[in-house]
């Protein structure tokens, strides 16, 4: 085990956290982005559970499913933790800040282009992991996709302006995974119906 990870730093919890994942993000930054991206991503989905067993009758006691959280922790893991740390690795590239309309761009690009198939991955990912066929695939996209679509358009829009152009690179999965706690229970809930 490396030294600097075994003994935590003094000070109160969230500041040993914190010290702890930055720690983790510098020598680690892939993998890190990647577990703070499965958990929050389980965590959306937990959230969706609780806020619709909210609304139900209260004589009503569904047990928590846990295969839903496992699902987006995995999507979390394996897609969006890496995908969103090398996409914005080549957009600082691509488009860095001293290019004319720089901000603009970014946005664009994410919105536009990037979006729209991430949004059908989702989809396309979860229908594989719920061991559902082609056929459901589809029917998901012709009742869902659009909805969800221009719902990302509506929330993730000036989420993703601040966090393309003034979000610091190293924490801007963090902070896409922190807003995409609460977008994980609305697609969780999309899913559902």
């Amino acid at each position: 085990m490396c030294p600097a990870l075994s003994k935590p730093p003094p000070g109160p919890l969230p500041r040993r956290l914190l010290a702890r994942y930055l720690l983790l993000l510098r020598l680690h930054p892939l993998l890190t982005k990647a577990a703070s991206s499965a958990v929050l991503s389980a965590l959306g989905s937990l959230l969706s559970q609780v806020i619709e067993r909210s609304r139900k009758k209260p004589g009503s006691s569904k047990s928590l499913d846990l295969s839903g959280p496992l699902r987006f922790a995995i999507y979390g893991f394996l897609f969006t933790g890496p995908l969103s740390h090398y996409f914005y690795l080549y957009l600082e590239q691509l488009i860095p800040s001293s290019v004319p309309f720089a901000m603009v761009k970014r946005l664009l690009l994410d919105r536009l282009v990037v979006a729209p198939p991430f949004l059908l991955l989702f989809f396309f990912v979860m229908n594989l992991l719920e061991g559902k066929d082609l056929s459901a695939f589809a029917e998901k996209i012709k009742s869902g996709y659009w909805v969800a679509l221009k719902m990302n358009w509506k929330v993730w829009t000036p989420v993703q302006f601040i966090n393309v152009n003034y979000v610091p690179m190293q924490f801007r999965v963090l902070f896409g995974n922190l807003v995409a706690l609460f977008w994980f229970a609305y697609l969780a809930s999309i899913k559902k119906r």
